[in-house]
């Protein structure tokens, strides 16, 4: 038997491959049950440009709970400003395997709202 692990990381392979073949940045999500996580990698996968989590101190000074979709959506606008000060406007959206929907789709609509466009 496949566990849920496994088959999401396998979802995640074939996304990277194809965003590698892009060659473009990369805004790479992650989620756990209290946290979520964005971040802008550059095309060749050697640096992250931006960043932007539930655990910033300026998510933690309005907010305490980063599991939930409320949280996701400020993330979202906090990781599009980010990336508008390092000068990127164009990303290919890597969801780490995760299914759009819930956090990770409340993150990505939010990231587009605020200037990024993928």
């Amino acid at each position: 038997m496949i566990d849920k692990k496994i088959v999401r990381l396998r979802r995640a392979r074939r996304t990277r491959a194809k965003i590698r073949e892009l060659g473009a940045h990369r805004l790479c999500v992650y989620k756990t049950p209290n946290h979520i996580y964005a971040q802008i990698i550059a095309p060749t996968g050697s640096q992250v440009l931006a960043s932007a989590s539930s655990l910033d101190k300026a998510f933690k000074q309005d907010n305490t709970y980063g599991g939930n979709i409320k949280a996701a959506e400020i993330v979202g606008k906090m990781i599009a400003e980010k990336a508008k000060t390092a000068g990127i406007t164009e990303v290919a959206f890597d969801r780490s395997g995760f299914k759009y929907h819930g956090r990770i789709k409340a993150l990505a609509e939010n990231a587009r709202e605020n200037g990024l466009i993928f």
